[in-house]
């Protein structure tokens, strides 16, 4: 079973958090993005072995949005924290 740290609740099951994707930048906003840019933004994911930053938001708990450095194969996380 996955357990996500969540910053405000502590330790939970993952069934009680929604995946929000890979941490990124949003396109620029000047000039205007382009539909292509904000479709990659979107849609496309670097999905890489190894660790990576990620979107969780607790649903079944405080409903906050964190991030979590999460290994994409062996899924140990090893940190969660709110973004700033």
């Amino acid at each position: 079973m996955l357990l996500l740290n969540c910053p405000n609740c502590g330790q939970r099951n993952v069934n009680e958090f929604h995946y929000g994707g890979e941490v990124k930048s949003r396109p620029q906003q000047s000039p205007s993005p382009t539909d292509r840019q904000w479709a990659d933004y979107l849609y496309m994911q670097q999905n890489p072995l190894g660790w990576l930053r990620e979107w969780w938001c607790h649903r079944g708990g405080c409903g906050e949005w964190f991030v979590a450095e999460r290994h994409t194969k062996t899924h140990e996380v090893r940190k969660t924290c709110f973004h700033h």
